[in-house]
């Protein structure tokens, strides 16, 4: 690391801070909505849809064979970043049966 100046290892620190907001972005998102849908009075998962997306497909529909343990988080990092979908090894989505959605289980368990 010998020769770097203190403009590349900025340069570095600020890469590495915007892929890590770039990462958190959708997390961060999900708590200041969620916040807002229960100032409202709305359901907090779902905001009174009483549909949520399956977890397991992202609400495709469809999901990757190989299950957990499979690379596939590169590829659906690559995806949000604007790569083109991959579209082999994919199978039908077994916990939504293909819909992509289910009931929200914070509606479900008032009505």
């Amino acid at each position: 690391m010998e020769g770097l100046t203190s403009s590349e290892i900025a340069g570095f620190v600020v890469g590495a801070l915007l892929l890590g907001a770039t990462i958190a972005a959708p997390k961060v998102d999900g708590f200041i909505a969620s916040s807002q849908r229960r100032s409202l009075g709305m359901c907090k998962r779902c905001g009174d849809l009483r549909i949520v997306a399956c977890s397991q497909c992202k609400g495709t529909g469809s999901a990757r064979s190989g299950g957990m343990l499979s690379l596939g988080v590169l590829d659906d990092l690559y995806e949000s970043l604007g790569a083109e979908a991959k579209t082999e090894n994919l199978v039908p989505c077994t916990k939504c049966s293909s819909r992509g959605r289910l009931m929200c289980p914070e509606c479900s368990k008032v009505a």
